[in-house]
C-alpha cells in the first residue's frame, strides 16, 4: 500500500510531534480514514523526507510523530523555469500541477497582451496562493521533496529581462527551428509559453531581444495547457531524467 506523503512547512526533527496542516488532517482522517499508528512520509520542501506515523487526533487536528530522516531526492538534473501566460480557471491549475510532476523548478505566471484573465491585485494574490497549493499537492503525489517556486504574476517584459546565461526558448508554432535542434545538453532552461491567445508579434520580438530563441514542437498548434507540458516532457527526455 502506498504511504501517504504530506508537506509540512516546519523544521522537522526525529522524535518530535508536529501538527499537520488543516487540509492534510482532513485528508488523513476523513478521506483516507487512517488509524493512529498509520505510516506517513513528511517533507518540508528543503530536501529529503522523514518517515512518520499518525500519533494523535484532537480538536486542533491530526498530529504526526517524526521518525528517521532520508536524504532521498527525485529532482531532475535539468533546471527548468516555466514562464507561462496566465490561463483561465482549471487550465492554469492543470499546467502548474503537471509541470510540477514533470520536474520544473520555477513557475512564473505572466500577464500578456492576449491574456483572457484580468484580475485585480487582491484576486491575483489569492490565485497565486492557490497555485502554490496545487504545486505542493503535486509534490505530495509525485514524490518530489522540493516544491517548485510559484512566483507572483508579472509582466512578460519583466520576466524576459531577468535571468542569466540559461538556454531561453519561446514556443512559436511557425518557428523554423525545432526544440530538438536547439537543445544540446543544457543544464538550465527558461521556457516561455503564451496564454490562450498566444503571444503577440510585439511580445515575440521582445522575447527574442532578450535572448529567447523561437522554436516549434511539431506540425500541429497545441493549446496553452498542452504546449508547455509537451515541451517539458521533451526537454526532460533530451537532457533531463526521462531519457532512461
Amino acid at each position: 500500500m502506498r504511504t501517504t506523503r504530506i508537506h509540512v512547512d516546519l523544521d522537522l526533527r526525529p522524535g518530535t510531534e508536529v501538527l499537520l496542516p488543516a487540509t492534510a488532517s482532513t485528508r488523513v482522517l476523513r478521506v483516507l480514514r487512517l488509524r493512529l499508528g498509520a505510516a506517513l512520509v513528511l517533507f518540508n520542501g528543503r530536501g529529503g523526507e522523514y518517515a512518520a506515523e499518525l500519533a494523535s487526533n484532537d480538536r486542533s487536528g491530526a498530529r504526526a510523530r517524526v521518525g528517521e530522516y532520508s536524504p532521498i531526492e527525485r529532482e531532475s538534473p535539468l533546471h527548468v523555469t516555466l514562464l507561462q501566460g496566465v490561463s483561465r480557471g482549471e487550465r492554469m491549475d492543470f499546467i502548474v500541477q503537471k509541470a510540477t510532476e514533470l520536474g520544473v523548478q520555477r513557475i512564473v505566471p505572466l500577464s500578456c497582451e492576449f491574456s483572457v484573465v484580468r484580475l485585480d491585485e487582491a484576486a491575483l494574490r489569492r490565485r497565486v496562493g492557490h497555485w502554490r497549493g496545487v504545486a505542493i499537492a503535486a509534490c505530495e503525489q509525485s514524490g518530489r521533496n522540493r516544491v517548485p517556486e510559484v512566483e507572483s504574476v508579472m509582466p512578460l517584459e519583466t520576466a524576459c529581462a531577468s535571468g542569466g546565461d540559461e538556454l531561453k526558448l519561446v514556443l512559436v508554432p511557425q518557428a523554423p527551428a525545432t526544440l530538438k535542434t536547439l537543445v544540446e545538453g543544457p543544464r538550465s532552461v527558461v521556457l516561455l509559453v503564451g496564454p490562450e491567445g498566444g503571444l503577440s508579434g510585439r511580445e515575440q520580438l521582445l522575447a527574442q531581444r532578450h535572448g529567447f530563441q523561437a522554436c516549434r514542437l511539431g506540425p500541429r498548434i497545441l493549446r496553452t495547457e498542452t504546449a508547455p507540458l509537451a515541451a517539458l516532457a521533451a526537454l526532460q527526455a533530451l537532457s533531463g531524467d526521462l531519457a532512461g
